[in-house]
């Protein structure tokens, strides 16, 4: 039986996520967990996260948990959620700067003063549904291109390397909402939250061996 570790640092939405991923991940063992040996046990890891980025590398850090992370990243299927997603770079504006994890070349950047086509300036934070426009990976599998999935954010994310964008939408201009690089894959927006395609997300993710050929 296959097992799945969402990482617990008490900055996600964790009940969610994990009630999301029983429902899709067939016979597979999902254990929300702050324990290194349990996550580092599983066969896939979830690293979800909502708030601020400082708060969430100083959560990590206290734990040992950022380098629990950097030890998945090197070995199995790691899917980072929104804030999970971001702390994967190597820095964010956010916080007056704070340095992340660094397993994707890159920096998360606060939407700015866009305007939106009405001339209007855009809200922050980024909040509702919103269509993604895909790039080939097999996570993508069976969901149409377009699709909307839910978005809660201020921040986004900004690859060094555009190889490693998997997927993007619109919000004043495009936005890297998904990366990609080998075993790793990180959504800005919440799966949980958005209904079928999020689900379908989830389930493709819990069958991932971490390829990105298929």
């Amino acid at each position: 039986m296959s097992s799945i570790a969402i990482i617990d640092y008490e900055m996600g939405n964790l009940h969610s996520i994990a009630k999301a991923v029983e429902h899709v991940a067939g016979d597979a063992r999902v254990r929300v967990t702050s324990a290194p040996d349990e996550i580092l046990a599983a066969d896939r890891v979830i690293f979800p996260g909502v708030g601020g980025i400082a708060h969430c590398m100083e959560a990590l850090t206290r734990r040992g948990l950022d380098a629990v992370i950097r030890e998945v990243a090197a070995s199995r299927p790691l899917l980072g959620i929104c804030l999970g997603m971001q702390a994967l770079l190597e820095r964010s504006e956010e916080n007056e700067g704070v340095s992340c994890l660094g397993l994707i070349p890159g920096e998360v950047r606060r939407f700015g003063n866009h305007l939106g086509g009405d001339g209007v300036r855009l809200k922050v934070p980024h909040m509702g549904w919103n269509q993604v426009r895909q790039r080939p990976h097999p996570l993508w599998r069976d969901i149409p291109q377009d699709s909307r999935f839910y978005f809660v954010h201020s921040y986004y994310a900004a690859p060094a390397a555009d190889s490693d964008c998997a997927g993007t939408a619109d919000y004043g201009g495009a936005f890297c909402c998904a990366l990609a690089r080998e075993n790793l894959f990180a959504v800005q927006f919440h799966p949980e939250k958005s209904q079928h395609a999020g689900l379908t997300l989830l389930r493709n993710f819990s069958r991932w061996d971490g390829r990105r050929d298929e």
